[in-house]
């Protein structure tokens, strides 16, 4: 996945996956994915999607800030 933010483009297919949880099982409609990104420039993201009646029923890129990456590593 690409998203374009602020001007800045993330993309999941050019960038390094750091950490990620998953939460269920596959085909679970209330499972979903949490996955840490880090970008070549050294930016990060979190990409997140999951089934139809979670958190996350539509794929989506969100950043996050380098000083709160360690806070939302301990939030899981």
């Amino acid at each position: 996945m690409s998203k374009e933010i602020n001007g800045i483009n993330y993309d999941t297919a050019n960038s390094t996956a750091d950490k990620k949880f998953t939460y269920g099982v596959p085909g679970d409609p209330d499972g979903y994915e949490e996955t840490l990104y880090i970008t070549s420039d050294g930016r990060y993201f979190i990409y997140t999607y999951g089934g139809a009646q979670s958190k996350y029923p539509v794929e989506n890129i969100t950043p996050i800030a380098r000083e709160d990456v360690k806070g939302w590593i301990m939030s899981h």
